[in-house]
């Protein structure tokens, strides 16, 4: 049986890693000299994220593969992206950019990622039909 679900998240765990690893060497090689330490810093937290919340997909996609019809798993999945976008997101612009104001947006990247833990923890328990 064919889980679109699972393809879907390995998909977006397995791109989202690499892009983890390529905005990381990036900024070991091409941004560490350029970069303020505090923007380094900001910088590197935001790849530090990503690379945990890239990990969060394959666990979204085993529990996806686990249970198919559970839709918890599915929008844990949907909301952990969509926080990486604003969080690391935001992390990025603002160290690399300067833009200040993009720290005020970090937060709600946070309570996104919180917000997907508890989904993905609770949806143990919701077998669906």
């Amino acid at each position: 049986m064919e889980n679109q679900t699972v393809k879907t998240f390995v998909m977006i765990g397995g791109f989202m890693m690499a892009l983890s690893v390529a905005l990381g060497a990036f900024g070991a090689h091409a941004l560490k000299e350029s970069l303020e330490p505090r923007a380094f810093e900001i910088f590197t937290t935001a790849v530090e994220y990503q690379v945990y919340h890239a990990l969060g997909m394959f666990v979204v996609a085993f529990l996806a593969y686990l249970n198919p019809t559970n839709s918890q798993v599915k929008l844990a999945g949907f909301i952990m992206l969509g926080s990486v976008v604003i969080f690391s997101g935001s992390l990025y612009m603002l160290s690399i950019l300067g833009i200040k104001w993009m720290g005020a947006v970090t937060p709600i990247g946070g309570t996104g990622f919180i917000i997907s833990w508890v989904f993905l923890a609770l949806s143990i328990n919701n077998k669906e039909a």
